[in-house]
């Protein structure tokens, strides 16, 4: 008896698997590619094709439909940093994080109409690029292991960068980025750990076209930068504008020259032996030298310097213990007709005479900043009668001469003024003189420094009538010797209360429409709940109550 199962017809075979690798042969010859060094000639490539820039690097090429046709594949250029591919190379990203901002848009970035598959469907190239520039360094630098096609498409990001903010715990990590960043032209660094002239040597070698550099210190790292050594990148660096250094302690002198250099910051500094900045093209200096009682910087040769070598200086920020009535008067020898912001603060020796001067020497002020000076009230009537047109920013905190009818002069005869710091003028003690007052921003930040003058008491009474119609924010931080407030600005949208401690809530009254954010960190409850029920009558719309703890 014959079986009937084997009398059916037998299945057919399954189908082949799809091919999900490249051809294991030469793609010129047909030669297995193990072992193999071909020198056939390269074929033909079709009207979609991209050149290989190496050929040592080019794959096997791959069938196109059922054709004969074939195309290479894109090769990649590795480069000498290691790739994500290789892990004995790869770039450690955990040393450096941070977020980047690559602007250049669409145009830019490389079209060549080929696709990668991305989820088991086709994505032209240059639109995955352009989700990778949304991600930062960490992210581009990761997509850039997961294949061949994506390392590609990371490539184009690097390539297109302008602007780019990292934080790096090393040099290692920013010498192998930023060869990759040829258009680079801004760039913020934040270390994480010491800076020297490697650093410097980096970024000069590897960021040609550099127009803007910022580097800030971590808590932990120090930067070990000379000045020989500052001075050698700005020479170098012909088409650098924009120079911001946190943490230059190490700067023995200053000794610049460049005719590109348009904006500098320096902070940190201390005992700077000699100070020469030629810079004709400078139009932005700011300058914050260490509270430290042994610093010994000629404030004086520093600002008779500043007219000779940079005579289009428009703002100015000069931060130190050493600033002096003579400095200011060096100051007007300079002849700096062009100054719109002026900002010396903490220095304690500054008088009513230095004000005088600046009245002298300045015709058009638009911010004028004297926080920590030892001017009066006079002063302050010297500044409204000299821009009464002009000044719209008066900053006048830790001013402990400055009493409550100057401020009320000022708001009264400063018709444009939008913003006005009294914090910690109007002080009834001083618990913390040992180790340094207050200092309160507009912001409500705090911040300890030192002042060499005891400031004298101001009475423990008094009243504050404030009425303008521009001004926008009012600083009266740690204002404790204020009584009663009477606040009456239509455009006031900040106001700053912090440590009013005897500001009592009957005598407070504010009729400010738009008020939106007001700090009262370290007032009454009773004071705070005063605020919230008037900010909520009459504000257009509802009112924010900063508490701060």
């Amino acid at each position: 008896m014959t079986d009937p199962m084997a009398s059916l017809p037998k299945p057919p075979p399954p189908p082949p698997r799809p091919k999900t690798r490249g051809s294991y042969n030469c793609g010129r010859c047909g030669q297995p590619k193990k072992g193999h060094v071909c020198v056939g000639p390269v074929p033909a490539a079709g009207p979609g094709a991209v050149p290989s820039p190496s050929p040592s690097y080019s794959s096997g090429a791959a069938s196109v439909g059922g054709g004969g046709e074939q195309r290479l594949r894109r090769a990649l250029s590795f480069d000498d940093a290691g790739t994500p591919s290789s892990p004995e190379k790869k770039p450690k990203v955990e040393e450096g994080d941070g977020d980047v901002e690559m602007e250049g848009g669409e145009g830019e970035l490389e079209e060549d109409g080929e696709a990668m598959e991305v989820g088991g469907r086709s994505v032209p190239r240059e639109v995955m690029a352009e989700v990778l520039r949304r991600l930062g360094p960490r992210g581009v630098m990761a997509a850039a292991g997961v294949s061949r096609g994506w390392r590609e498409c990371a490539d184009r990001v690097w390539r297109a960068t302008e602007e780019l903010r990292l934080r790096a715990a090393g040099v290692g990590l920013v010498g192998a980025l930023l060869p990759r960043c040829p258009v680079l032209s801004r760039l913020s660094l934040r270390m994480e750990s010491d800076v020297d002239s490697t650093t410097l040597a980096c970024l000069a070698f590897s960021c040609p076209s550099l127009k803007t550099l910022e580097i800030t210190m971590a808590a932990n790292a120090v930067n070990r930068m000379t000045g020989e050594d500052l001075s050698c990148f700005v020479s170098e660096k012909c088409s650098l504008s924009v120079l911001k250094i946190g943490g230059c302690s190490n700067l023995d002198f200053l000794n610049l020259s460049s005719s590109s250099l348009s904006i500098l910051w320096l902070s940190d500094l201390c005992s700077l032996s000699k100070s020469v900045m030629n810079c004709p093209s400078m139009s932005e200096l700011s300058l914050c030298f260490a509270q430290q009682s042994n610093d010994c910087t000629d404030m004086v040769t520093l600002m008779d310097g500043l007219g000779r070598t940079c005579p289009n200086l428009k703002n100015m920020h000069i931060s130190s213990s050493q600033l002096s009535n003579e400095a200011v008067f060096a100051l007007e020898s300079a002849k700096l007709r062009g100054l719109c912001m002026l900002s010396l603060i903490l220095g304690s020796n500054i008088t009513d005479a230095a004000v005088a001067s600046i009245v002298r020497s300045c015709t058009s002020l638009e911010l004028l900043d004297l926080s920590g000076s030892s001017i009066s009230d006079n002063g302050v009537g010297m500044i409204c009668k000299a821009f009464p047109h002009t000044l719209s920013r008066l900053l006048l905190a830790l001013c402990s001469n400055v009493t409550t009818r100057g401020i009320q002069l000022a708001t009264a005869q400063l018709p444009h003024l939008q913003l006005m710091d009294c914090g910690m003028s109007l002080c009834a003690n001083f618990k913390n003189e040992k180790e340094g007052p207050y200092f309160g921003e507009i912001n409500g930040g705090i911040r300890f420094i030192r002042k060499s003058s005891t400031p004298k008491k101001q009475p423990i009474h008094q009243k504050l009538i404030i009425k303008h119609g521009n001004l926008k924010k009012l600083s009266l931080w740690g204002c404790s010797s204020i009584d009663a407030l009477y606040v009456n600005c239509p455009e006031l949208n900040d106001l700053n209360l912090n440590s009013c401690t005897n500001l009592h809530p009957e005598r407070l009254l504010l009729q400010c429409p738009n008020l939106k954010n007001v700090h009262a960190s370290g007032c009454q409850d009773m004071l705070i709940g005063a605020i919230r029920n008037q900010t909520l009558i009459t504000c257009k719309s509802q009112s924010l109550i900063k508490q701060f703890i």
